[in-house]
């Protein structure tokens, strides 16, 4: 790549090492740059190359997202950007992925600057002071100057610019400055490229022509009239689908210009939007009566030829009627059968369950009466139990017969997926035995001239984006600060470790306790050996094991009426002979000292 000028990579070496909100004022050096009185033509374009090259363009159309009221310089600074953006997109000629430049550049680069005007406007209709209102104007005006310069240099952008959603928005407002403006953008689009409007959508141009029409009704603005009506004349001269559009879809126009608008100082564009109106509405009416009278004909003809083919097909038509007259009736019959079949059936399953439980009754009352009353709850409790395994055979039949039928589907997907992958198996391996080995080769490798062109690259990249360079001072501190960390993070771990296998300690000997009691034998049967499992010289442990028993049989010799508080058992005062003393006890959790 050749060398770029130097102001252009000053400016790119700035941007890239200063923070976000620091990069919008950087960009407005290129200003300077552009507007140098020493530049020719090829000079001027050798440099917007060259601040497309450092992507400084795509630098600026992404700062035109930001919110500039915390930007220094403000929306000024948003409007000298968006001047520069248009005047770098035009007269600029991208050799490298021009398609790339045109299909996605240009139109992001629209879309920023839509979104700055939407801004603008709705901060200019917020303002109240008169100061803050003419300032906003100004950059709005700025602005859509620099739109129209873009979509001037590119008119394949005007499609694009009339059907962005920022436009239409734009376009629909009620303030007077900003109504002018877009309009007069809108003409500087007309005027561009005259066809743009059959090329958009028809949503977009109903919406473009609605809001003309809207405008001329709702207002008495001769500002905005005298543009509305400019705006309408430029669009019925050009093309005579859109003047017949106008004649058909608003009916009360010539109506409205003629009653409102006449004598406000552009009767002279009036005057011919109106003409052009009754002349296009006279030449419709002629042609409506003839399509009319056309439509009648061939209407008349086709009714005839319907009324004679209905004729034709009447005898067949009433076979087929009868027919299906007929079937309906024998389906209506067969399903009156089948209901009266189903509720016969439907009683007789009634009747015999009736029988059944009448005769089940019997029986149990026969049994009854046969067997002793000592015996009845017992043989109750047989007939429940034989009851329970005649429903759970038979539940378990049914789950059983379920379990099979769904087996078996996924048997046979098993088998014919084994059947599948073997024949796939056998296929690749006759694949491979008749694939000759192919020689090996080694990789190419690079040929010196591209080997310097890489080079090349890399240097660039490395003067573009230069690293960041950190002191010895720096680096050693930083050094000790994760030695600190390190040190303090093993330290800790090890804590955690220590705890980790205290806690497994803790609970080892909870679980043996646990155990021991478990499988402890009854009073009835314990031997010394199982006393001894269960002894304790500990003092404290003692001492609580007897104060523990000396308070249960204080409560069992107490009346009733003590007994009904919460709380019984009051906590004695341990004396401290007793807890010199050494005698073995009860030994209920802690740990055993010999």
């Amino acid at each position: 790549m050749a060398a770029g000028d130097p102001r252009v990579l000053a400016v790119a070496a700035r941007v890239a090492e200063s923070r976000e909100r620091d990069v919008p004022a950087l960009l407005l050096a290129l200003k300077e740059i552009l507007n140098s009185p020493s530049l020719g033509r090829k000079e001027s374009e050798k440099i917007k190359q060259d601040i497309y090259d450092y992507d400084l363009t795509q630098c600026c159309v992404l700062v035109l997202r930001q919110d500039f009221s915390r930007v220094r310089g403000g929306w000024a600074t948003a409007a000298q950007l968006a001047e520069i953006l248009s005047h770098c997109c035009v007269g600029l000629e991208v050799k490298e992925d021009p398609k790339e430049f045109y299909t996605k550049f240009l139109p992001s680069a629209v879309d920023n600057l839509l979104l700055l005007g939407r801004r603008l406007q709705a901060r200019f209709i917020r303002a109240v002071k008169d100061e803050e209102k003419q300032d906003f104007l100004r950059c709005f005006r700025t602005v859509t100057d620099a739109i129209c310069w873009l979509f001037g240099g590119h008119i394949q952008l005007t499609k694009h610019v009339l059907q962005n959603d920022h436009f239409l928005q734009l376009l629909v407002t009620d303030d007077v400055e900003t109504a002018v403006i877009m309009m007069s953008v809108l003409h500087g689009i007309l005027g561009v490229n005259s066809s743009v409007l059959l090329q958009v959508d028809e949503e977009t141009l109903h919406s473009v022509l609605d809001e003309l029409v809207y405008k001329l009704s709702s207002t008495t603005n001769p500002v905005i009239g005298n543009a509305a009506t400019k705006l309408l004349l430029l669009i019925a001269k050009f093309c005579k689908q859109l003047l017949n559009l106008l004649t058909t879809r608003y009916k009360g126009l010539k109506v409205l210009l003629s009653k409102q608008w006449t004598g406000k100082g552009f009767d002279r564009d009036l005057s011919q939007l109106l003409d052009l109106l009754y002349l296009e509405q006279s030449s419709g009416k002629k042609e409506m009566q003839r399509l009319h009278q056309a439509a009648c004909i061939i209407q008349a003809a086709w009714r005839g030829f319907q009324t004679r083919k209905r004729l034709k097909k009447l005898p067949q038509a009433v076979t087929i009627l009868q027919r299906s007259f007929r079937a309906k009736r024998e389906q209506e019959r067969q399903h009156l059968e089948k209901q009266k079949e189903d509720e016969a059936l439907k009683l007789q399953m009634q009747l015999q369950r009736q029988r059944a439980m009448r005769l089940f009754h019997e029986r149990q009352l026969a049994l009854l009466e046969i067997i002793h009353a000592s015996q009845v709850n017992k043989h109750l409790q047989e007939m429940e139990v034989k009851s329970a395994l005649t429903i759970q055979r038979f539940w378990r039949g049914y789950r059983a017969r379920r379990s099979f039928h769904q087996q078996r589907q996924s048997l046979k997907e098993y088998k014919a997926a084994v059947i599948i992958q073997r024949a796939a198996c056998k296929f690749l391996e006759k694949q491979r035995s008749k694939r000759p080995l192919s020689p090996w080769k080694d990789p190419k490798g690079l040929t010196d001239e591209q080997r310097l062109a890489l080079q090349q690259k890399v240097d660039d990249y490395i003067k573009l984006h230069p690293a960041s360079q950190m002191s010895e001072e720096m680096s050693k501190e930083l050094h000790m600060q994760a030695q600190e960390k390190l040190a303090q993070f093993m330290l800790r771990s090890k804590l955690d470790q220590r705890a980790a296998q205290r806690r497994e300690t803790l609970l080892a000997q909870v679980n043996t306790d646990v155990e021991l009691l478990m499988n402890a034998p009854r009073l009835a049967e314990t031997t010394e050996k199982d006393l001894a499992v269960f002894m304790s010289r500990s003092v404290p442990v003692a001492t609580k094991a007897k104060q523990s028993h000396n308070a249960m049989l204080k409560y069992a010799h107490w009346p009733w009426w003590k007994k009904l508080g919460d709380e019984f058992v009051e906590d004695d005062v341990i004396p401290d002979d007793a807890l010199n003393a050494e005698h073995g006890s009860l030994f209920i959790g802690g740990r055993k000292s010999y």
